[in-house]
């Protein structure tokens, strides 16, 4: 029995294969965060629908799924949303014998963290916040997260609409750990943002790319994802990764506990980790894989790329954010929210 016939057996849908009804996926992911060959690869291989949407960030996507009853059942979110997600009793247990794909991850992945065992995600994808410019305009080649505070930068410049990053990056500036918990720090950070916000254009992510490629903004703090995108589009971009600390961030598949189909959500995430899947995701969306499969098989030049897959030197210096305290993490939206205002 092939696994098309297998799995419709299993939804007793065995001999509905050409009738109007057939089993459907819901799937919430980051704008332009996948391949669509890859949905429809997936809906010819199975015989089922994905219904697909998307959101800009965390936030957008926490709170379509709040409820409980959102209708979604296949979600990414970045890893230092799992634990809440999963405290609040919003994602399911995965079964990880459903898996057999995870062992093409990268052993740092299929040890994570956030999640040392993937009991409750699957590393999709994975990048870095770091800084942009345009070498041939911008007067001076950036190296420091101090330098986006340079006053020749004012009208030019862009920061990310993400409280985690804008924040980071004075918390940074100032000798402290990108994600700190301390009170006193983030106040103090959020004093160094108030000070910047003359000099920035906007508050934007992955929106800023192509004002980068058209030259009207110079030096950006953005996702390398959106950096390479840009870069491609213009070749006077350069990205690096500051001398401080820096973030990486991983996005992360889970199935939402609300979901009614467990079973094609678990199929779902084991196509999405077979390392062809995977390169094929990786090179359309200019990110980097945590498939380690996925990743020798990129062509050299892919590899090699130092904006996507930074040195372990390099590395080394990289932050992976973890959850803050509630208290913390209302602490800085309020302070977020009057820099905003401000």
């Amino acid at each position: 029995m092939n696994r098309r016939l297998f799995f419709l057996s299993m939804t007793g849908l065995a001999g509905c294969t050409r009738g109007p009804v057939r089993a459907r996926l819901n799937v919430m992911n980051w704008g332009d965060y996948i391949a669509p060959s890859v949905l429809t690869d997936f809906e010819r291989e199975y015989g089922v629908k994905v219904r697909y949407g998307t959101y800009e960030n965390n936030e957008e996507m926490f709170g379509k799924v709040m409820s409980g009853n959102s209708g979604w059942d296949v979600v990414f979110p970045t890893q230092n949303r799992i634990a809440p997600m999963r405290e609040l009793g919003l994602l399911a247990p995965l079964n990880s014998r459903k898996l057999p794909g995870l062992s093409n991850l990268f052993p740092r992945f299929q040890h994570a963290p956030w999640d040392p065992s993937l009991e409750w995600c699957v590393p999709y994808m994975w990048t870095t916040t770091g800084l942009a410019y345009n070498r041939v305009k911008y007067p001076v080649q950036p190296s420091s997260w101090a330098d986006l505070w340079d006053e020749r930068a004012k009208g030019k410049l862009t920061m990310l609409d993400d409280v985690d990053d804008v924040f980071g990056a004075a918390l940074a500036k100032l000798g402290y750990a990108y994600n700190s918990a301390h009170p006193d720090e983030l106040r103090k950070a959020q004093v160094e943002v108030i000070a910047q916000k003359r000099l920035v254009r906007a508050y934007l992510s992955t929106e800023a790319r192509d004002q980068m490629v058209a030259g009207d903004v110079l030096v950006a703090q953005t996702f390398a994802t959106t950096a390479q995108l840009a870069i491609d589009g213009n070749e006077d971009l350069v990205y690096v990764h500051p001398k401080e600390p820096f973030p990486v961030y991983c996005d992360c598949a889970v199935v939402l506990h609300e979901s009614k189909r467990s079973d094609l959500a678990h199929l779902f995430l084991d196509f999405l980790l077979r390392p062809a899947v995977s390169a094929t995701i990786a090179r359309a969306t200019r990110t980097a894989t945590p498939n380690e499969k996925a990743f020798e098989s990129l062509p050299d030049v892919e590899r090699a790329n130092r904006t996507l897959y930074p040195t372990s030197e390099v590395l080394d210096r990289a932050e992976w954010p973890l959850p803050l305290p509630a208290e913390i993490v209302r602490l800085r939206d309020r302070l977020w929210t009057e820099v905003k205002s401000a």
